[in-house]
């Protein structure tokens, strides 16, 4: 089996971060997005991966490299234009020969084990009537913003239809698929949509008018697509969830660590107090500080006289005498300071390479 991520998407309602950087790489819990997908890839035993890319090519190939730090084997694959998941499918045939698959978006962040999710297309492929692809679903409170699936009595998809103004379900597509060779002759087979792309759900679709079995999991979970601020503060939040207490860095006699902290070496903790699940990143220092649940502090950043809380950080920034930043994201090299010391909350996005001065 193999595993086709998609990584080429350019990210628009995460600016201004996204547009210096990849929004698969703006990191949660200080570990870029796309990093769970590859890792979880590889514990489900998927070393041959195809990596869709787009306009942030360069940067995703610098970041992921060959694929030996995660023990896989990555080809990329490069997308011209934003067609469609069905066209990343077409544009990877070569990569994907016959082999079965799983398509991932790159951007989604999902409490899924991967490994069961494969091993049961497996197991229903050695059965009496094998399914020729399997999708994930979940429930969901506003289903016409998705594509969503309609299940006869079996269990097995009977019609799919993307973002539906009067929903026959609410059962959501998540962005994890897993198909054998069929869905080459589907993708084939699709004309562009309205919106001109290719559509995974038509293409789905296609394999149900021809007879074929698509089979669905129920995801009990969570799941979160990271394309937005909000939600990817709540992943940054749920993966913080899962963190164990690690303190490699320097801890002073007056700072106070309370709760699940992993502060990484070479960061500096002085005259502070660090309130976990907090992650802070390597040669970071924080000094006079309060860090809050739920943040994530990058490498060598420097948070001085400050109170972070439910923010992420990104590496190489400055937070200086700013008396409470909050579900905030703030890109790589980037200042935040105040100039006046007049008491006051800040809630702000950040992009790379940006200084605010704050009075």
């Amino acid at each position: 089996m193999r595993a086709l991520i998609l990584a080429g998407g350019a990210g628009t309602r995460l600016r201004p971060i996204t547009h210096t950087r990849a929004k698969q790489l703006v990191p949660v819990a200080n570990k870029p997005i796309l990093f769970y997908g590859i890792e979880a890839m590889v514990d489900a035993g998927i070393t041959e991966i195809g990596v869709i890319v787009g306009d942030t090519r360069d940067e995703v190939m610098e970041a992921l490299g060959d694929g030996a730090q995660f023990g896989a084997a990555i080809t990329y694959i490069p997308q011209d234009e934003p067609l469609g998941l069905a066209h990343c499918v077409l544009i990877a045939k070569d990569f994907l020969a016959d082999d079965d698959f799983v398509m991932y978006l790159g951007d989604n962040l999902l409490e899924q084990d991967l490994a069961a999710f494969t091993a049961a297309f497996e197991r229903e492929r050695a059965g009496a009537t094998p399914p020729d692809a399997q999708i994930l679903l979940k429930q969901v409170p506003d289903p016409h913003r998705f594509g969503i699936a309609t299940l006869d009595s079996d269990g097995n998809v009977v019609q799919l239809i993307e973002k539906p103004a009067d929903p026959p379900s609410d059962l959501a597509l998540v962005g994890v698929y897993l198909f054998n060779a069929l869905i080459h002759d589907a993708v084939a087979a699709i004309e562009p949509s309205p919106r001109g792309e290719l559509e995974i759900t038509d293409a789905i679709q296609w394999l149900v008018d021809q007879g074929r079995r698509v089979r669905c999991e129920l995801l009990t979970g969570w799941w979160i697509d990271t394309g937005k601020l909000t939600p990817l503060l709540e992943a940054n939040r749920l993966l913080l969830e899962r963190i164990d207490s690690q303190i490699d860095g320097d801890v002073d006699e007056t700072s106070v660590i309370d709760g699940r902290v992993h502060i990484a070496a070479g960061a500096r903790i002085i005259n502070s107090t660090i309130r976990g699940p907090v992650s802070i990143g390597p040669d970071a220092e924080i000094r006079d500080a309060f860090i809050g649940p739920f943040s994530a502090v990058g490498a060598r950043c420097s948070v001085v006289s400050s109170e972070v809380e439910h923010s992420v950080i990104m590496d190489d920034s400055t937070i200086s005498d700013i008396p409470r930043l909050e579900d905030s994201l703030i890109g790589s090299h980037a200042e935040v300071n105040r100039t006046r010391r007049k008491p006051r909350s800040l809630q702000l996005m950040v992009g790379d390479h940006c200084q605010i001065d704050v009075e």
